[in-house]
């Protein structure tokens, strides 16, 4: 298979050629290792490949599986294939291996997939760019300077510069809709409860974090999203299963009331970039007769951003705890990256009440989620303020990073300041995509607008609990009116 015709297929049409018998398996893996070999070393997107694996499984292939001899790579964090690197982007973990696949990854297995590796991911997912010390940053294909955004950054650059049709992701404050935004592609945050989760644990980041893909193509989520989604009885969260079908769901075309804003939920600026973006598609929208309404939930973004960040604070602390446990040792500041060392330190002050409080608001924002859905059916916001950061452009400065790394010796309350104060910069890029992962909703971020730098800028929407089948519909509109 020819490189410049492996890149025009999205997964769903590799698929269809290699059960066609228009190429094997083998043909296909062979076509993206090889656009591995020629983008990764300036995108540095990948950081484990298994090729003679992937090759040997490619002869092998179930090609009456959707995605049946494929290639895929995964995020390095939580979808872990036996035998394989298990880094999380950590030092700590650099040389840890995994014992089993995840539950994720033997879904996507039976999908037929064939795995490559995985890709690059800041240390413990907790940033929206992908620069970790143990790898290195990963760069936009678009404009090598630029970040493909994070977490899920590694897999956007993979994605994006054509080494595969699809990426394994993961979700937990908008480390898909984020490189989605910034890559030009398109990123879905199913549903809480609507994908595997484990082993070993019922939920992730107590329900704000789900694993699913990036993709270039809507019908590659769909599928996606037909073939990975499940009940599964042991998990803390659970969604009814969506018997329709999701490909049929993008030709629904119901007439959705859709509610808009422009305004950054926690006051900061926003690019006139980011706001063209969607007034751009609000025009659309209206010009095929739509309702638009703009309109905001009566949510304090602020505050609850400052949960969030608490519940960060408390799941990092039980995380060192547990590395602590299994390494037989005290770990230090020198054993970690900065934001992982100040969540770290403000977890361990972090008493359980608070941790229980801060659940409770986002209970309360999605109750507000619930009320404000009663009267629009969609909400539409950009998925990020600005454009994707330049490489380094949000590493901290001298005086911060002392304070940081003294934060253990400061009260909580000063501890949860600070880490506001941490990160503002990278929250004032991307202050949109937390909600739907603290409320558990879905949202899309589609690539819909392209900024005068030549940098893209993606819309995200918004739909309730179980309405993944919305957004389809409405991307399918978007999406074939893009121009």
């Amino acid at each position: 298979m020819k490189p410049e015709e492996y890149l025009t297929k999205d997964a769903t049409a590799l698929a269809e050629m290699i059960k066609s018998k228009q190429i094997t398996s083998r043909e296909a893996v062979e076509a993206a290792i090889s656009m591995i070999e020629v983008n990764n070393s300036h995108l540095n997107a990948v950081t484990h490949l298994r090729s003679e694996k992937a090759l040997a499984e490619a002869e092998e292939a179930d090609l009456s599986a959707p995605f049946g001899g494929v290639p895929v790579l995964l995020k390095d964090m939580s979808q872990n294939v036996e035998g394989s690197p298990a880094t999380a982007g950590s030092r700590i973990l650099a040389n840890t291996y995994a014992s089993r696949n995840s539950y994720f990854v033997d879904r996507l297995k039976k999908a037929g997939f064939i795995i490559l590796g995985h890709t690059n991911a800041p240390e413990f997912g907790l940033k929206n760019i992908t620069e970790p010390v143990l790898h290195g940053p990963s760069r936009n294909p678009i404009n090598p300077n630029h970040s493909p955004g994070g977490s899920s950054g590694g897999a956007a650059a993979a994605v994006a510069s054509g080494m595969v049709p699809v990426a394994g992701a993961s979700d937990g404050g908008g480390s898909i809709r984020i490189p989605a935004s910034f890559s030009g592609l398109i990123g879905l945050k199913p549903t809480r409860g609507r994908i595997s989760v484990g082993p070993g644990s019922g939920r992730q980041w107590q329900g704000a974090a789900i694993d699913f893909f990036l993709t270039k193509s809507l019908r590659d989520t769909a599928q996606l999203l037909e073939s990975m989604q499940i009940y599964q009885k042991e998990a803390a969260f659970h969604t009814p299963l969506y018997r329709d079908g999701y490909l049929d769901a993008m030709n629904k075309h119901q007439r959705f009331k859709i509610a808009y804003s422009t305004v950054s939920p926690v006051g900061t600026p926003v690019s006139r970039e980011a706001v063209q973006a969607v007034m751009n598609t609000v025009i659309k929208l209206e010009g095929m007769g739509y309702t638009c309404v703009e309109a905001t939930p009566e949510i304090n973004g602020t505050e609850l951003i400052k949960q969030y960040y608490l519940m960060n604070s408390g799941e990092m602390a039980s995380l060192i705890y547990n590395l602590e446990v299994s390494l037989g040792r005290k770990l230090t500041f020198e054993d970690m990256e900065i934001e992982t060392w100040a969540l770290y330190q403000a977890g361990l002050k972090c008493s359980a009440g608070e941790f229980s409080r801060s659940l409770a608001a986002w209970d309360g924002a999605s109750a507000a989620m619930h009320e404000f859905h009663e009267k629009y059916d969609l909400y539409l916001t950009p998925s990020a303020a600005h454009t994707a950061p330049e490489i380094g452009q949000l590493r901290y400065n001298g005086k911060m990073k002392s304070a940081l790394e003294n934060i253990g010796s400061i009260s909580q309350k000063d501890q949860q300041d600070l880490i506001y104060q941490m990160f503002e910069p990278s929250l004032t890029l991307t202050p949109y995509t937390q909600l739907a992962n603290l409320t558990g909703q879905p949202a899309i971020s589609l690539p819909l607008h392209i900024a005068e730098n030549g940098l893209p800028i993606g819309i995200q929407l918004i739909a309730p609990k179980g309405n993944e089948h919305w957004l389809l519909d409405i991307s399918h509109v978007l999406m074939n009116r893009q121009h």
